[in-house]
């Protein structure tokens, strides 16, 4: 049983948390719920009450009227999650940790940081700069995405390449568990002894706990950098170009294709003279030493030259590079340009298949009548098709639907996986099977009970549960993003 299977009295459960917290951090209007129940996926939910959590006690006092209770409890960062994962379960409390937002210290000799849950992505780095360092995951939403965000998702981005994703670049984590108690998973040694909390923690999408202080890790600067574009004539070719580097032994800091949907739409946003009568062209930047990246960009080109490359444009200076990022991570807006609503994918595919599953894509997508713009991190084969669609027309929904689970079963049987950085949230949840077995499953579910007894943190989240697969739903037409 869970907790949704039982009868919540809102009203007491706001007196409680009243107790704990000032009123003005307590807000029940169905308003202020209305702006909660979502994030930035096509799914819907029912807040019951909206906290905006100030400090680890706070988050604290909220978690434990939760657990005294029975009532589901869910984080909320920026809410710009893709899955899912931040819709609220029925009559939950969603704790908002915003305004949690403080570099708390850093220390540049042992290039690391601690940070609470709210700071922005790359506010976070832009306060840094002039350290020399940076913090590495970079999703396309880190204008608006939240540290705390980037830990429950384990997010990635363009760079993360060569680097790796969050995972690799969190230290340590201050929790508040299930059950009100704080704890410290891991710590300011890169591997503390003991079981590693802090990897399970990482990437598990609010099931087990919010997170309240991050301890982060520091990357340096490179001393050097070069940003290409490359374009070609079929997507194929382009694809197989990222193995072809991988190959010889280059790991870029980042490998992006767009295909011609996207540079067209992108390039109507930012004018930046991208080859929209190419079939796809590849954003390619490698970093470090100089005569390395002036070696790395010889090699690249001549690999490039072996596929049948059309034109290759090498920024000139940081304004350039900045220019070429800035479509690249503007696509997701860009596809107002073409149509009003889409629906996003991010499954991963071995880079020796994604010539393969594109292909698969295409078919797939002109089968059910409708559009797709692809633009992924090549480098790493995690795939972001865009099927992109007017919600007004009727029927249209099923479609997208239909699509979306066809793409992804595509990419797992070509040996692929449900989730590169997305994660698995609500939207892939009942899709899971399709990569673990029933053993697998319940081996995740005695892992999450171990720091969830009560299953009241972020609930029917990830793993499947078929008795309350109708409890949330997919948004109404027209509210889709």
């Amino acid at each position: 049983m869970t907790v949704l299977d039982t009868t919540i009295d809102l009203d007491a459960v706001t007196r409680a948390l009243r107790v704990r917290l000032r009123d003005d951090q307590v807000r029940d209007s169905l308003t202020m719920c209305n702006l909660y129940r979502r994030d930035a996926s096509n799914m819907t939910g029912r807040a019951g009450i909206v906290c905006f959590a100030e400090s680890t006690e706070d988050v604290q006092a909220c978690v434990q009227v939760a657990a005294d209770m029975g009532v589901p409890f869910m984080a909320r960062g920026s809410g710009t999650g893709l899955a899912g994962g931040a819709v609220p379960p029925p009559d939950a409390i969603v704790i908002s940790t915003t305004k949690m937002n403080k570099i708390l210290s850093v220390d540049e000799v042992n290039r690391i940081a601690w940070v609470e849950p709210g700071v922005l992505n790359l506010d976070l780095s832009k306060q840094i700069a002039d350290l020399g360092v940076h913090f590495a995951p970079d999703p396309s939403s880190q204008q608006t995405c939240s540290i705390g965000g980037n830990v429950a998702n384990n997010s990635g981005g363009p760079h993360c390449l060569a680097d790796g994703v969050t995972n690799a670049h969190i230290h340590g984590v201050e929790v508040v568990l299930p059950d009100g108690s704080i704890s410290i998973l891991g710590g300011e040694e890169p591997e503390p002894d003991g079981l590693d909390l802090r990897g399970v923690f990482v990437g598990s999408e609010g099931m087990f706990g919010v997170a309240t202080k991050i301890c982060v890790r520091l990357m340096q600067n490179p001393p050097d950098v070069a940003t290409m574009l490359m374009d070609f004539e079929s997507v194929a070719e382009g694809a197989n170009l990222v193995s072809d580097i991988i190959a010889s032994g280059i790991v870029p800091a980042a490998v992006e294709m767009m295909d011609q949907l996207c540079l067209i739409a992108v390039e109507e946003f930012i004018h930046a003279g991208l080859p929209v009568e190419k079939a796809a062209a590849l954003l390619i930047e490698v970093v470090g030493p100089s005569a390395g990246v002036a070696a790395d960009v010889e090699r690249i080109c001549q690999l490039a030259s072996e596929r049948g490359v059309g034109a290759i444009r090498v920024a000139a200076d940081d304004a350039e590079r900045a220019l070429l990022w800035k479509g690249r991570k503007s696509a997701f807006g860009a596809i107002a340009n073409i149509m009003p609503n889409y629906y996003l994918h991010d499954t991963v595919v071995p880079r020796h298949k994604l010539a393969e599953v594109l292909d698969q894509i295409y078919e797939i997508v002109s089968r059910h009548n409708l559009q797709v713009l692809n633009v992924f991190h090549a480098g790493d084969g995690n795939l972001h098709p865009l099927i992109l669609f007017d919600g007004s027309v009727e029927g249209v929904f099923e479609r997208v639907h239909a699509a979306g689970r066809e793409i992804v079963k595509a990419s797992v049987n070509a040996g692929g996986v449900l989730s590169g950085e997305h994660g698995i949230g609500l939207e892939k949840r009942d899709l899971m099977p399709l990569m673990f077995t029933e053993t697998d499953l319940s081996a995740q579910a005695d892992l999450r009970r171990a720091f969830d007894p009560q299953l009241i943190s972020n609930p029917d989240k990830v793993l499947p549960n078929p008795a309350t697969c109708g409890e949330i739903h997919s948004a109404p037409e027209g509210a889709w993003i």
